[in-house]
């Protein structure tokens, strides 16, 4: 690893919350006149008793601004993701931070640059592979600060071997800073020798979101218990689907709607000495679907995300209701439209339960990139946006998140800061707390996108018909990840 260069002493510079940073990597003040001083004394003793009456109200961490840097450290902080979730989690929550537009912003006099390239086939983490590397000889200006990684491909990152994310210990920051968090958090981004190379602020525990009037014409009941015993097993889940479906209704929008619950669930990882192996699990996941799929349960056509999927979220209008959806805290906000009134979320027509299988999806790392010029800042991002409760409390009550706190999840699941409108008032956090201390990282590989991708692309061409059987589309899945991954043999 990289030392960081011996820094200059730091000085706090706190400010009250949506004040804006100053002085932040400025070098030393020239001399000043005796009165000048005599201002600065005075300002520094104010804010010292600034800094301590916000301490006493518990409120320090959230309102204090960022770290005034080290002159030599850089002007411009870079930060690579795939979509704009941390970006507007930072430009809602980081103090301090000022947007200047939507990939661009200001944190002091520190510039702050977002290269947003998407997820789709692999985009994103081919660009990491190009920039990350040699990033430690980049150009001041260029320099990557921080990236985010998900979990699917995470190991590839925090590698030691890789050496392209810092160890947080070589940041400054410590067990005890992170001692709140939930422990699969850390094994994801834990590398080989113990090393902590990232941080997340949410821990996406998932479950079985339902459309509750839905529910109560087929199930009889909206109650969340209730409709839990209704999809309780994969075999009971597949017997309401059929009731689902005589009632005229869809069970999922698309194919792909359960793939995240059997893949959380399998035996062993993708990859196995070299090898890429089909899980029966996984396998599994292909029968059933291609049977509710035959059954007019769900749909060949609705890839996630796309505009077929999403009509679910909608009141059925012309096209067929949905019952449900599987997804984590991020999904109420980010994939659900409840921000529209005319959605079934803005009237609070969902319920939220655990379905078939525990499982989880997703999440987002902050990972400080190695040969980053701005430690002070990265550090500080880390710290606030992952451990600072007061964010973290902000973050899932403004953004319907679930945080990667346990304390703060406590609080909430037994608060009505908890209740969410787009559950019509339901407290999903006790619930997700309970399973984010049970999801089991020990089947990741670093191959995990690129197999699940590829493995839903070759099944929906069975599911619809474009493939002859399943040992068809097995050959084309076989084939896309001889072509993606040349180093790796399969079945």
């Amino acid at each position: 690893m990289r030392n960081l260069k011996k820094r200059l002493a730091l000085v706090s510079a706190l400010a009250l919350s949506g004040a804006m940073l100053a002085g932040c990597g400025e070098a030393a003040a020239p001399a000043t006149t005796t009165a000048a001083k005599a201002e600065e004394t005075t300002a520094a003793a104010k804010a010292d008793e600034t800094t301590a009456a916000a301490a006493d109200n518990g409120a320090a961490e959230t309102e204090a601004a960022a770290p005034a840097a080290s002159a030599d450290e850089g002007k411009v902080l870079n930060i690579q993701v795939w979509n704009d979730e941390f970006i507007n989690r930072v430009t809602s929550h980081y103090p301090g931070y000022e947007k200047v537009d939507d990939t661009h912003g200001k944190i002091g006099d520190v510039e702050v640059v977002w290269t947003i390239t998407p997820s789709n086939d692999n985009a994103y983490q081919n660009n990491l592979d190009s920039v990350l590397p040699s990033n430690a000889d980049a150009a001041a200006d260029s320099k990557v600060d921080i990236f985010l990684v998900e979990a699917d491909y995470a190991l590839k990152y925090v590698d030691a071997d890789a050496n392209v994310a810092m160890k947080l210990s070589d940041l400054g920051i410590t067990d005890a800073d992170l001692g709140d968090q939930y422990q699969y958090t850390k094994d994801v981004v834990t590398d080989a020798n113990g090393d902590l190379r990232g941080a997340s602020w949410q821990a996406c525990s998932a479950g079985l979101i339902y459309n509750r009037d839905i529910a109560k014409e087929v199930i009889g009941s909206d109650d969340p218990a209730e409709v839990q015993k209704a999809v309780a097993d994969w075999a009971t889940y597949n017997d309401t689907a059929k009731k689902v479906a005589d009632a005229g209704y869809l069970m999922t929008a698309g194919y792909a709607d359960t793939f995240r619950v059997y893949s959380n669930n399998v035996s062993a990882p993708w990859v196995q000495n070299g090898k890429v192996v089909v899980d029966a699990n996984i396998k599994q996941w292909a029968e059933d679907t291609k049977a509710q799929v035959d059954a007019g349960q769900t749909t060949a056509s609705a890839d996630l995300w796309g505009d077929e999927w999403a009509k679910g979220f909608y009141p059925a209008g012309d096209t067929k209701g949905v019952f449900c959806y599987f997804g984590p805290a991020w999904f109420f906000n980010f994939s659900m439209h409840g921000d529209d009134a005319a959605s079934i979320g803005a009237k609070g027509g969902w319920g939220f339960t655990v379905g078939p299988q525990g499982h989880f999806w997703g999440g987002t790392w902050i990972c400080a990139a190695n040969g980053t010029d701005n430690p002070t800042l990265v550090k500080d991002i880390i710290l606030k946006m992952t451990t600072d409760k007061g964010i973290l409390k902000d973050i899932a009550t403004q953004d319907s998140d679930c945080v990667n706190s346990k304390s703060v999840l406590a609080d909430l699941s037994s608060s009505a800061d908890g209740n969410l409108a787009i559950l019509g008032g339901q407290n999903p956090y006790a619930v997700l707390a309970e399973g984010a201390e049970k999801v089991d990282m020990s089947k990741l590989s670093i191959y995990d996108q690129g197999c699940n991708e590829e493995y839903q692309k070759a099944m929906k061409n069975y599911f619809s018909g474009a493939a002859a059987s399943y040992d068809e589309a097995l050959a084309q899945f076989n084939t896309a990840i001889k072509e993606k991954y040349p180093e790796l043999t399969t079945d």
